[in-house]
């Protein structure tokens, strides 16, 4: 079995509170079967999204973490001026240049001595900008970080593309990390990318890069390509041994209260569930509400399936995000009590 990647232990932080939050709009399969027939039925029963969160054409991403910052402030109690870092991560920002962390310190009103910038990732982005987070107070260079997490990709999506249209929906979320000499987590992290042509927008940057020949037919240049078959075969091939290492790292199943996994498509999860040994009730899921929501998956997870655990009890999570990239990660950490965990509509 493949090495997932190097384990990076960080002592010395914790999350304080998380807050998702997600558009009004709710689109269930109705339509897509009206235009794709029979094979949005079977598209629906392999990926279990029957309905999704959509945003507006005015509303991006920026705009769902910024009520989610907002939200979580005001709950647990952090004056705008005791923040030291924002990290937004997304592969949806508000312009090319400059950076939406930059806009968002702005927005929110934090201090000038802020330290903001944006990270390009997806399905990985929640691990990786915890690692991020945390490390970063680790280091003393923050005592407080707020990071922000998440897409609107339906944005991307063609809507003639029925393999990408029915999967997706839009979230926004933020969490707060916070100094805590007790705080602890174990992260592992890795990257391959000579995946980086199965999952793309081929146009809209600085470098031509159309999409493959066999599929000239399929999905527009400057919209979300997906080659679903190469994403399972990745899947398959990584991240059972990213859970094996992260559980023998972590002292092995009955160690851990719940496994949250990035909402990629429910059949997966349920192989990569049952292939791991994982009781099913320890694996939540909520892609059938949400549908895919890339990077903000496993927050949404947290203020949803797991909410009225993580507002009392301290729970042991392993968090896994795996897909555009390619790019992996996984968390081992204790949640709570948290001061917030909520999911939001944003009105």
């Amino acid at each position: 079995m493949a090495t997932p990647g190097r384990s990076i232990p960080v002592t010395g932080s914790r999350i304080a509170g998380v807050v998702s939050c997600v558009p009004t709009r709710v689109v269930d399969n109705a339509p897509f079967i009206e235009r794709f027939g029979d094979k949005a039925r079977e598209i629906e029963k392999m990926t279990g999204v029957r309905e999704r969160r959509w945003t507006n054409p005015e509303t991006t991403t920026a705009d769902l973490c910024q009520r989610a910052a907002e939200t979580l402030l005001d709950r647990i109690g952090w004056t705008r001026d005791t923040v030291d870092a924002l990290f937004f991560v997304t592969q949806t920002p508000d312009y090319r240049l400059p950076a939406t962390a930059c806009a968002l310190q702005g927005r929110l009103g934090l201090g000038k001595h802020v330290i903001a910038f944006d990270v390009n990732l997806g399905c990985s982005g929640y691990p990786y900008g915890l690692w991020l987070a945390m490390t970063t107070v680790a280091s003393g260079a923050a005592r407080r970080v707020l990071l922000l997490v998440g897409d609107t990709i339906t944005k991307t999506v063609d809507s003639e593309d029925r393999s990408t249209a029915m999967l997706f929906g839009d979230a926004g979320t933020a969490t707060a990390i916070e100094v805590d000499e007790a705080g602890h987590a174990r992260f592992i992290l890795g990257t391959d990318g000579l995946g980086e042509r199965q999952l793309m927008i081929a146009e809209g940057a600085y470098r031509a890069a159309p999409i493959p020949a066999e599929d000239v037919a399929g999905p527009k240049a400057d919209a979300l390509y997906m080659d679903g078959g190469a994403i399972f075969n990745f899947t398959l091939a990584t991240v059972p041994s990213l859970v094996a290492a992260t559980l023998e790292e972590g002292g092995g199943i009955d160690q851990f209260d719940a496994f949250l996994f990035h909402q990629a498509n429910a059949f997966m999860l349920r192989h990569l569930a049952k292939k791991a040994k994982l009781p099913a009730e320890r694996v939540p899921m909520n892609i059938d509400r949400f549908g895919n929501t890339s990077s903000a998956t496993i927050p949404l997870l947290m203020t949803t399936e797991l909410a009225d655990r993580l507002r009392d009890t301290p729970t042991r999570l392993g968090m896994f995000g795996f897909g555009v990239g390619f790019s992996w990660g996984s968390v081992d950490i204790e949640v709570g009590p948290l001061a917030c965990v909520e999911t939001i509509d944003y009105v």
